[in-house]
């Protein structure tokens, strides 16, 4: 029997984070690359450090010529997505950055294990395993401790923004602990911010003043006790941030991107690639089939697995774990999974309308967890799957 009491602690980090930005240049380009071609094969890293931003990887298009035409573009979409964050120190400015573009066309290797010809289904674009989770302990069906560290990040990137509390810096990191009692959180036993600031006079008590309101608003009635420990930029200073403070790259916060480390994650990073790479668009099936079936009351909690081979269609296998919650066994739910969806990349991109540019807004503040848009934003979020697993059960 699982533990019913206990404390859980997880993190996120600020779109303004070395690491975030770089997921943010990298979806950006995608994202950019899909509306010009929707089919777009794209495989984008980003680098930054002190004054400079270096974007690689791989880009395949039905006629690579036109590639040179897009890649002049590059320079002002890294340079858009940087100043949108709000970086204007003198080492990492968007108008004085040194951007440079390595990009370069897509593997025919890859390429022919990936496309359909003939009687041959669109192939898997690597192979890999992805998990989906979903858990009835918040509205969103995920766990409270990512999902309130990143509520926290973005209500403190708005009122940074809409210049409500212009001291704040771009960079910054939260980390909550839930108590857990009885299997549901009624706590935050200790909580650690910790946020660039760009008046150096300010101390951690000044940052705390400043921020509390704000996280007060952000978390559940009750949660904060007079038993919470709070860390409020408990090196002091924090002053220099983003890729000057620290360098940066794409893919290095793939905990903080899904579940915050309360359920088990295949390894594949997100941002950056295209849907045809089953890293990103089966680890967002696997999310929408656990959201769904908690959803349709088949289980308090659902762990979901789905596994591939580069140029197979078909997933190598489906997982269900409802941990002792479900009330249908974990073998029925797995039948009607695949009765439900067709799991196979273009059958995943379809039913979830992915080959669209929805990628550069999941950068930051978490991939799952987010509501639906009604332009096909986090569709993978949507719980319009009930009814079709009811009667496949």
């Amino acid at each position: 029997m699982s533990r019913k009491n206990y404390t859980f602690t997880s993190e996120s980090v600020s779109e303004g984070h070395p690491d975030k930005v770089c997921d943010r240049i990298s979806d950006a380009v995608l994202d950019a690359l899909i509306a010009e071609e929707p089919e777009a094969r794209v495989a984008a890293e980003t680098f930054a450090t002190t004054n400079r931003v270096v974007i690689g990887g791989e880009v395949g298009l039905s006629d690579q010529a036109k590639l040179k035409d897009y890649m002049g573009k590059i320079d002002s979409i890294a340079r858009a997505c940087i100043k949108d964050i709000g970086y204007e120190q003198d080492k990492f400015h968007h108008e004085t950055v040194e951007i440079t573009n390595l990009l370069h066309e897509q593997s025919a290797h890859i390429a022919q294990g990936v496309d359909a010809a003939g009687d041959k289904d669109e192939g898997a674009g690597d192979q890999g395993i992805m998990f989906g989770f979903a858990t009835d302990e918040t509205d969103a069906l995920m766990p409270a401790p990512i999902q309130f560290s990143h509520a926290i990040l973005r209500r403190l990137a708005e009122v940074r923004k809409n210049g409500t509390e212009p001291a704040l810096g771009p960079d910054a990191k939260s980390q909550i602990s839930v108590r857990y009692e009885d299997g549901k959180p009624v706590e935050v036993s200790s909580l650690v911010l910790s946020t660039q600031h760009l008046d150096e006079s300010l101390t951690s008590g000044d940052i705390r003043a400043m921020v509390e309101p704000y996280i007060r608003e952000t978390l559940p009635e009750g949660w904060l006790t007079d038993n919470t420990v709070w860390h409020v930029n408990p090196t002091g200073k924090f002053v220099i941030g983003g890729p000057d403070g620290d360098a940066g790259l794409t893919g290095r916060k793939i905990i903080v991107d899904t579940y915050g480390g309360a359920a088990p994650h295949g390894g594949g990073a997100f941002s950056g690639k295209d849907p045809t790479k089953v890293d990103r668009s089966a680890a967002y099936a696997a999310r929408y089939l656990a959201k769904n079936i908690v959803a349709a009351g088949m289980a308090k909690k659902c762990t979901l697995q789905l596994s591939y081979a580069i140029g197979v269609a078909a997933p190598l296998s489906i997982y269900v774990d409802t941990h002792g919650s479900g009330e249908i066994p974990d073998q029925v739910i797995e039948g009607a999974v695949s009765q439900c969806m067709d799991l196979t990349p273009r059958g995943i991109r379809t039913h979830l309308g992915l080959n669209k540019p929805i990628y550069q807004r999941t950068a930051a503040y978490g991939h799952f967890g987010r509501a639906p848009e009604a332009d096909g934003g986090f569709s993978w979020e949507r719980t319009d799957l009930i009814e079709a697993l009811k009667k496949a059960v």
